[in-house]
């Protein structure tokens, strides 16, 4: 944290953790895995391995396949098991999203899966399905509804910058009752911004940067972490 200002990192291998989890200001990890894809089911052995690398937050994803969010129900009950599977070996959440064809919150299947992580305890967080769910006010009634306690948003806009005001006015409306969790293209040039225009006390990111193996792939950046969080505590 700094200056009030929780930060999340997406992580999508046991290096990215690591290079995260080095920088003290770093309150919680999303972990997942294909973040050129932006972001899937991590394994779980990556799940084991990172709760014994540390005692910060670890908010497992739950996504099967890129693409949209309208899942088979064989993809379903995959999703079950894999949440459960990493509530039982030590993840504080697990981060997800649920649409019907007709773009709403597959309201059934989201209750569902907040019920079994609150069975645990645990922080049941709505990823960006919210973006591509049609109307975002009808959204976040079905999501209270739901109990869910966390919505992961770039204001259904690319970035989070074009998304202020719609992030600025869910916090403003529903803040008390959900939290509103900015994210997508936060940076140096654009995390200050973000949080004093919305009012919110939390960012995500996933601070990555393309390395090359043969060929490119994305991994955490930790460089691009400490550049947020000096902007942040200026």
């Amino acid at each position: 944290m700094i200056n009030g200002i929780q930060i999340e990192i997406c992580c999508g291998s046991y290096d990215d953790v690591l290079r995260a989890c080095a920088i003290p200001e770093v309150d919680r990890i999303e972990l997942n895995c294909a973040l050129e894809l932006d972001g899937l089911t991590p394994s779980c052995s990556l799940m084991r391995a990172a709760r014994k690398a540390t005692d910060k937050k670890i908010i497992a994803m739950v996504r099967p396949r890129p693409a949209g969010f309208c899942y088979t129900e064989t993809e379903k009950e995959m999703m079950f098991a894999d949440a459960e599977v990493f509530l039982k070996n030590g993840a504080d959440g697990i981060v997800f999203g649920f649409l019907k064809e007709d773009g709403t919150v597959d309201e059934a299947d989201t209750r569902r899966m907040a019920e079994l992580i609150h069975s645990y305890r645990k922080e049941a967080v709505f990823h960006k399905a919210f973006d591509a769910a049609r109307d975002p006010f009808a959204s976040i009634e079905t999501l209270l509804a739901c109990q869910i306690d966390r919505i992961l948003t770039s204001g259904k806009e690319a970035s989070v910058i074009p998304g202020i005001p719609l992030l600025k006015n869910l916090h403003e409306k529903y803040g008390s009752r959900i939290e509103i969790l900015p994210g997508g293209g936060v940076s140096a040039a654009n995390a200050l911004q973000t949080v004093k225009e919305t009012g919110i006390r939390q960012l995500h990111m996933s601070a990555k940067s393309s390395f090359h193996d043969l060929e490119d792939y994305y991994a955490v950046d930790g460089d691009k972490i400490r550049a947020v969080i000096q902007t942040l505590a200026e």
